[in-house]
This record gives C-alpha cells, structure tokens and sequence, in this order.
C-alpha cells in the first residue's frame, strides 16, 4: 500500500496532507494516524487536503461508518476535507452522505472545492475560536 499522507497538528486544527490512490486499507492507516494525532494534542478539528489520483471506490465507501464506529470518530470531531481533484469530490461527498446517513456526520463533516472555503468553515465554527 502507498500511504502517501501527513497528519500534522497546527496549533488550532490536525491538518491531512493526502495524494494516493484512496481505498479502504488506506483509509484505515490514515484515520489510524488522524486519531492519534487527534487524542495526542486534545484537538478534534481536522483538516483534509486532498489531490486524489481518482475516486475512492464505491464499495470502500459505504465501508467507512464501519471504520469510523470501530475507531470512535463521533461527533467530537469536525472534518472539512478539501478535495482538489474534480473526479474524486463526487466520491468523496458520496462517503460524506454515507456517513451522514449512518448517523457519523450530523454537520460536522464537509466537502469542499477549496482548501481556503475548508479552513474556513473549520476554523469559524472550531471550539478552539471560542475563547
């Protein structure tokens, strides 16, 4: 598997860093990696950047409320995943839906075009910007 990804914490939010082939094996590395930078630092705002090769398939999809039930991503978390490549979005949002629909994203998790729109609706409504 290419794990080709950085999780990084920057102060106020855990940023992702991401430009492989996505599917579920790599799902399940780079949110491995997302929660123990997330419970390390006590900061549950994260931010994806995404230039995705290709969509994630759809089967590994539907798969993610399972990964994200099995490693505890609840609604502590606020994910705005920036996903740059114009063929991989509808596959993201799809997974986006998916775990919205499985009760995992009740507003706490977007998909957007630009990485500044992501940052900004992660950052405007982070309760670490609420001092």
């Amino acid at each position: 598997m290419d794990s080709r990804f950085t999780v990084t914490f920057q102060g106020d939010h855990v940023r992702i860093d991401t430009d492989a082939e996505k599917n579920l094996e790599y799902a399940t590395a780079l949110w491995t990696e997302v929660l123990k930078v997330c419970e390390k630092y006590d900061c549950y705002d994260v931010l994806a950047v995404s230039n995705a090769p290709g969509p994630m398939p759809v089967l590994d999809g539907f798969e993610h409320a399972r990964l994200f039930r099995d490693l505890h991503i609840d609604e502590r978390y606020r994910i705005a995943w920036a996903e740059l490549n114009d063929d991989a979005r509808d596959a993201t949002r799809f997974t986006e839906t998916v775990l919205f629909n499985r009760g995992l994203s009740v507003g706490n998790i977007e998909v957007f075009a630009l990485e500044q729109d992501a940052i900004v609706w992660l950052l405007s409504n982070s309760e670490n910007s609420k001092d």
